[in-house]
């Protein structure tokens, strides 16, 4: 989640809460064919609005000495007004993308005569190349994909931006800009658990379907008309055969009868008993290699991890380990294998990772962490948001690495930290 910042703590002029006051009103009591109307008169012709006084207003606030900085937390604001309350009820819910289409229908300021209706179109026309309007253009876009849901993707005519729909786990972090309100904030939690737990169903039916098929084909016998299987799609980006691979790396037994979560458990019982951090650190290598393909292990990665590991808050060597040290250990390796920050957005060691080791093993490596430490879990898709944002005006055909490994975390956050009943997973491997 963003932290509180001077954008929280702007001071809301007269002006501005007298035009939020007005959009709630007529939020309130009008349609919203007559409230995109409304947008479109105030702030793309800039003409015609029939209520002198919220004219003024916003005539006032577009020619403050502070309006190019504060105009786009006022027009996003203002935005959210009617969004907030449209994503309430399905009936309304398309007039959102509606509204966020309008700003791109912007007017160039020298067409009008009032100065504070060309200063207007001005500071509308910078609202697009702003954070908020991405924001705004990505919520729009997963508004109008869980309306009419679509599980194919032409990675030759989309970009990796048109797949965020696909990933609630980067909703909080690309769906919010820093001046989000807590309306808006609760309303994109809640996209997100909608569309989440539709994902975590249709994973369910499709593998209680592979299931089925797998019997039928042991029972030898065609079934009658009547019990006939009715096809389950797919619902990731990944092939049958690569799903089913996920599916049993992430959920499957890995040493005998123990699964990932249950070693993640015996080690956590073990570090307890760990004399320092540093043979912490020791101990928590082997772990993570555990899962590793030997022959990368041959490509010097793993004294890349080692050497990382070994220097990794150094001065808290001589303690004795800690839900702390734990969890800043956690949230480094992370940074380390996948990448750092918006600002440093190097991952040349997470690339390296799939293209010798494939999505599946690379993400499992990260899963292993998770699973050790579950308050790192916002961190890590923290990492692909970052990653997301990168790549996001790239075509899907120029990463695929990226959609492949987007799918794998997708499946597995959702199998160990989704509320779907694991059980029927089971009966795949």
């Amino acid at each position: 989640m963003h932290t509180l910042t001077d954008c929280y703590l702007r001071r809301t002029s007269q002006e501005e809460q007298q035009l939020y006051d007005h959009l709630l009103y007529c939020v309130q009591t009008e349609s919203p064919q007559a409230i995109i109307e409304r947008f479109r008169r105030l702030f793309i012709t800039t003409r015609d609005y029939q209520v002198p006084e919220i004219r003024n207003a916003l005539d006032a606030i577009v020619i403050a000495k502070n309006a190019e900085d504060n105009f786009k937390l006022v027009l996003n604001r203002c935005c959210h007004i009617p969004i907030n309350r449209w994503q309430m009820q399905s009936t309304t819910q398309a007039a959102i993308p509606a509204l966020v289409s309008l700003f791109a229908e912007t007017l160039p300021p020298g067409s009008v005569y009032s100065r504070s209706a060309r200063r207007t179109r001005q500071l509308v026309g910078q609202f697009k190349d702003s954070e908020q309007y991405l924001t705004l253009q990505r919520l729009a876009h997963v508004v109008e994909s869980n309306l009419n849901p679509k599980l194919k993707f032409d990675r030759g005519d989309r970009t990796i931006g048109n797949l965020i729909d696909r990933y609630p786990y980067l909703y909080e972090h690309c769906l919010l800009s820093e001046d989000s309100s807590y309306e808006h904030q609760q309303t994109v939690r809640q996209i997100k658990t909608q569309i989440q737990r539709r994902f975590e169903l249709n994973l369910s039916k499709y593998v209680t379907y592979q299931v089925r098929l797998a019997q039928t084909a042991r029972s030898q016998q065609p079934p009658s008309r009547d019990r006939a299987l009715q096809p389950v799609a797919n619902p990731t980006l990944l092939s049958d055969r690569e799903l089913g691979a996920a599916l049993r790396e992430f959920v499957g037994r890995v040493q005998g009868p123990y699964t990932h979560r249950d070693l993640a458990h015996n080690f956590l019982s073990q570090s307890i008993k760990t004399s320092s951090y540093r043979a912490f650190k020791d101990e928590l290598y082997e772990y993570l290699l555990g899962s590793m393909d030997s022959q990368y292990h041959q490509l010097q990665f793993n004294d890349k991890l080692y050497d990382y590991l070994k220097n990794t808050l150094t001065r808290y060597d001589s303690q004795k380990p800690s839900e702390f040290l734990l969890l800043r250990t956690s949230s480094k390796l992370l940074n380390f294998l996948v990448v750092d920050s918006p600002q440093r957005p190097d991952h040349y060691i997470f690339v390296d990772m799939i293209a010798n080791m494939g999505a599946t093993p690379t993400v499992l490596l990260l899963l292993k962490i998770a699973l050790l430490c579950r308050q790192v879990k916002p961190h890590l898709e923290k990492r692909f948001s970052i990653l997301f944002n990168h790549y996001e005006a790239a075509s899907g055909d120029g990463v695929p690495w990226l959609i492949k490994s987007m799918e794998n975390v997708h499946l597995a956050l959702s199998v160990h930290f989704g509320s779907m009943d694991v059980s029927c997973l089971k009966q795949l491997m």
